[in-house]
């Protein structure tokens, strides 16, 4: 009878609202992945230093080029990058398909591939074109409800194996990029 009570007592206190929980580490790390998009779309260099953290480490696939260490330096490298973009009056768009992720306390690492699409400008008359490749990046905990970029490591493969990734549960699976047609034209 006690219970039955407490039970009815508790039902009649008013209700507030709770307080805003933390989303689960998979959801906060996938986050990160149309913060990337939003940047190669955008030709905006600016919006990766969002990603990274202030001593992150990027290795790029290039077998010429050094290890690049921290924030301002990688968001260099992007803004070179989509300067080149800029000035053929061009754009690119990227997507991800991550296929394992592994989560040890306040880090984790994620595998995947990537494709990144290049529209010319069209009055180049060139066909679209595009590469793939594949990544490994290194996430950490900065925040209860943020994740960042702590290691960017990536390297060419084949279109196909982006085309071939399965979703796995949880894990970022991009926007679905379809194959281009085989003279590389969009319509």
């Amino acid at each position: 009878m006690r219970f039955l009570l407490l039970a009815l007592l508790l039902l009649s206190l008013p209700i507030y609202a709770k307080s805003p929980q933390t989303p689960p580490s998979d959801q906060l790390i996938n986050d990160n992945y149309p913060l990337f998009t939003q940047a190669f779309t955008r030709l905006d260099h600016q919006l990766t230093a969002n990603i990274y953290t202030a001593n992150a480490s990027y290795l790029s696939e290039s077998q010429s080029k050094e290890i690049f260490y921290g924030r301002e330096n990688i968001v260099l490298i992007y803004q070179r990058f989509f300067d080149k973009i800029r000035a053929k009056k061009a754009s690119i768009d990227i997507d991800f398909r991550v296929l394992n992720r592994a989560i040890v306390g306040d880090s984790a690492i994620d595998t995947g591939y990537y494709l990144v699409r290049f529209y010319p400008a069209e009055e180049t008359g060139e066909p679209v074109s595009e590469f793939a490749g594949k990544f490994a990046i290194g996430t950490q905990k900065v925040a209860p409800n943020r994740w960042q970029v702590s290691l960017d490591t990536n390297n060419r493969a084949e279109p196909r194996f982006y085309f071939n990734a399965k979703p796995v549960p949880n894990l970022y699976y991009g926007r679905q990029f379809t194959p281009l047609p085989v003279n590389k034209k969009l319509p």
